[in-house]
């Protein structure tokens, strides 16, 4: 019989994991392409990752159009940030973990500055310990520096952390922290490599929310 090591913490995603972001973040980036001739948005999601200039390098057909599609890409995300709301249940969840002794913390891809703005906006904050962003580091996701950095500053090994996101990313710097992770696939299909490194796959965030409720009760 196989030993299951209790959940001491839980590490989210926030785009698309803790907030429900990817309809704005999708439009304020086919905003910031459109005039250039950038791809649709199924391809913007395959893309995602890592800071704003990088990717949208690659979405491009002209690198030269980075800066203003930056400039473009920061202003509509700026004037529709207030569309941006946590998933429900988001706040009751954290409250229970921390209740619980459960210690939370965030990988995300997001800026710093973007970030911390919508942790502050909605009062989430304080109801999480460390946080990852994608300027933090020289690398980003699928590269597991990241999620490295915040076993380190938790103290834990990988098999007491469960991680939670929706982007394959997420899903290969867990698997190559041996951190078990919870994929939320929001209907998209998933590449089967990506599959057989997931631990647990489910379709929205509230599913992922009861996962990690029943992961981190029974384990514990």
């Amino acid at each position: 019989m196989t030993t299951v090591m209790a959940r001491r913490a839980v590490v989210f995603d926030l785009d698309g994991t803790l907030i429900d972001s990817l309809p704005m973040v999708l439009a304020a980036i086919q905003h910031a392409i459109a005039p250039f001739g950038g791809r649709t948005s199924m391809e913007i999601f395959a893309r995602l990752g890592g800071p704003p200039d990088r990717f949208l390098a690659d979405l491009l057909p002209d690198p030269a159009a980075v800066p203003e599609a930056l400039r473009r890409m920061e202003v509509f995300h700026r004037e529709n940030i207030h569309l941006i709301r946590p998933y429900d249940g988001v706040r009751t969840l954290l409250e229970e973990l921390a209740a619980g002794g459960i210690r939370v913390a965030v990988w995300t891809g997001r800026d710093r500055a973007s970030t911390e703005a919508l942790l502050d906006r909605h009062a989430l904050g304080g109801l999480l310990g460390t946080v990852v962003c994608g300027d933090d580091l020289p690398s980003h996701k699928p590269d597991p520096d990241g999620l490295r950095r915040i076993l380190g500053q938790l103290g834990l090994p990988a098999a007491e952390v469960l991680l939670v996101g929706d982007a394959d990313v997420d899903v290969l710097g867990g698997h190559a922290c041996g951190v078990d992770t919870v994929l939320i696939r929001h209907g998209r299909t998933v590449a089967t490599p990506v599959l057989q490194r997931t631990w647990r796959v489910v379709t929205t965030p509230a599913e992922a929310f009861e996962l990690v409720r029943r992961d981190v009760t029974r384990a514990g």
